[in-house]
């Protein structure tokens, strides 16, 4: 199993910024330490073009997040303030899960150690997310090849909008997407899927919906490529959550999805996805179980 990963997944934010930045670099470095990644597994993505980031998003959205000039509500809606890194950051992470795409349809499965930008839309970033990494790799695979159905299936704790905005209108794309109802965004965006969830649901009722909907998915659009968000904000107790799944619930919600792929040899993309423990450490290591799940489910 390859993972993609690029030193420009993380960088300094100002001090007291919410979002865990360094969390991509410590779960790679956990990840090498373990033994879970050997050298060879690491694939080193390149900066997706603007010509790939246009088929998802708009040229003006497009060019003036590239030369830094975004309006200061426009940067806060996204949640970063615009900087050379922060640019970087977007152009890697997007590369990233294309590089990760390709790779899934040779191997059956692959990772991006970043990504799962699920609420980044056309015109506009918003929630941490700039640009659509999963949007723009559907669209890149069907410019070099034949189209293929692809199932979003995402389970960050937050409804994907900006997925359902960008694909859910698209006949070769399921987005489905399970999220506690009363978390961000405020407006959902309907998506082809969409399971509002209770606030401080636990392991056994979320994974007895998750194996009903994944049975809905398979039976009724039959995927042949999978991109799985990951978030791990679902874990009970994240600042940004309200859920409350353990650190053993969320391997098994892995375990479910991942295994699905596997017995239906349906290959599957690995994106991060959101994750605000108040410890840090335990953020990254629920990311890292998620790559050391599809590495065992994948030997």
């Amino acid at each position: 199993m390859r993972a993609a990963y690029s030193p420009h997944y993380s960088f300094d934010l100002e001090p007291h910024h919410p979002f865990p930045m360094s969390k991509y670099r410590r779960v790679f470095e956990r990840l090498r330490a373990g033994g879970t990644l050997a050298e060879s597994d690491i694939l080193s993505p390149e900066p997706a073009t603007e010509e790939e980031l246009r088929r998802v998003h708009t040229a003006d959205y497009v060019s003036r997040f590239l030369a830094g000039e975004l309006a200061p509500a426009e940067q806060r809606r996204l949640g970063f303030p615009w900087s050379p890194e922060l640019c970087r950051r977007a152009l890697f992470a997007t590369g990233g899960t294309l590089a990760a795409a390709r790779q899934a349809l040779v191997d059956g499965v692959s990772v991006n150690l970043a990504g799962g930008s699920h609420h980044a839309f056309a015109g506009h970033g918003e929630g941490y997310c700039a640009f659509h990494d999963m949007a723009v790799a559907v669209h890149a695979l069907r410019a070099e090849g034949p189209a293929l159905r692809v199932a979003l299936v995402d389970l960050d704790v937050h409804q994907g909008n900006g997925s359902a905005s960008l694909l859910g209108d698209d006949p070769l794309v399921f987005t489905l997407s399970l999220h506690c109802e009363s978390n961000y965004p405020l407006r959902k965006v309907p998506g082809s899927r969409d399971v509002g969830l209770p606030d401080r649901m636990e392991d056994a009722a979320y994974l007895a919906l998750l194996g009903a909907e994944l049975d809905r998915v398979w039976e009724s659009f039959r995927p042949q490529l999978v991109f799985f968000q990951a978030g791990v904000d679902p874990l009970a107790g994240d600042r940004f959550g309200r859920l409350s799944l353990s650190r053993a619930g969320l391997r098994r919600r892995d375990a479910a999805v991942l295994g699905r792929c596997r017995s239906t040899e349906t290959p599957v993309v690995v994106v991060m996805g959101g994750g605000y423990a108040r410890d840090p450490e335990e953020t990254v290591e629920a990311h890292a179980d998620t790559v050391r799940a599809a590495r065992a489910l994948f030997p």
